[in-house]
């Protein structure tokens, strides 16, 4: 005899199953994928959130399952470790020196951005740079990352940036004169970004979130250049930068053993 599933039950992993399939999802969204009415979509959706495996981040526009939900070996689709790690950290670095702060990974010859606090900044220079690429040899996010991979790595991405039709890519195209940047780049700890590239009113310090040799992602703080000197900037910026990157590798690490970062982010 076949008992009858207990339907709040097969709602909720209906509802986590579609989660589970998009990087982001909305209520209009979910309501057309799963028919569920949205009342209930919401309730579904905050008791997830309750439990750890979903969470509502308007900063990236919607709602996404957390790497608990590996706990029920259906996989985690979502952004990489690093970003839900990164996540209550950027947000602290706001909150303090009030600046946005962005988190970016690699994504094939450019990183892309997968966090920021922007929402949370009362003087970003930008409305929105969630998803935007941005050039590993002009930008400080970029800069940050290939400065400081391993050197296999970083001549594979110079061979590929020397091919690209990018015009910011120029750079990688002398490749004695890109390694020497790149080295004087890791001598100074951080990145930043080029002078020559839009927009000009702005300035972007970054640093890589290392895990062994490995660039898991690059943070950094973009500011006016008109608010505060750039001596100054790096000066005041710099430290908690490489902080804030340590701290976020500690939180991968819990994440990995299936812990939660430390910083309460609310």
């Amino acid at each position: 005899m076949t008992e009858t599933p207990v339907e709040s039950v097969r709602r909720a992993f209906h509802l986590l199953h579609e989660l589970n399939r998009q990087r982001v999802s909305s209520v209009r969204h979910l309501h057309g994928a799963t028919g569920l009415p949205k009342p209930t979509i919401v309730r579904l959706l905050d008791t997830l959130i309750a439990l750890g495996y979903v969470v509502n981040d308007r900063r990236q526009g919607g709602y996404q399952v957390t790497s608990l939900v590996r706990s029920l070996s259906a996989g985690f689709h979502g952004d990489p470790l690093v970003v839900e790690a990164a996540r209550p950290w950027a947000i602290a670095f706001t909150r303090k020196f009030q600046w946005p702060v962005a988190v970016a990974v690699l994504d094939r010859d450019a990183v892309a951005v997968r966090f920021s606090t922007i929402p949370d900044s009362p003087v970003s220079p930008f409305h929105a740079t969630i998803n935007m690429r941005l050039q590993l040899m002009s930008r400080g996010l970029g800069r940050a990352y290939i400065a400081f991979c391993p050197p296999s790595e970083r001549n594979l991405l110079l061979d590929m940036l020397a091919v690209s039709d990018d015009p910011e890519a120029e750079a990688a195209r002398d490749r004695d004169a890109a390694l020497t940047l790149l080295a004087m780049i890791r001598q100074a700890g951080f990145a930043e970004r080029s002078a020559t590239v839009e927009p000009k009113s702005s300035s972007t310090i970054a640093v890589p979130v290392m895990l062994g040799r490995k660039v898991l992602a690059t943070v950094g703080v973009t500011y006016f250049t008109s608010a505060i000197p750039k001596a100054q900037a790096i000066a005041r910026y710099v430290p908690p930068l490489k902080e804030m990157a340590r701290n976020i590798q500690t939180s991968v690490l819990l994440l990995k053993q299936g812990g939660a970062p430390e910083r309460d982010s609310r």
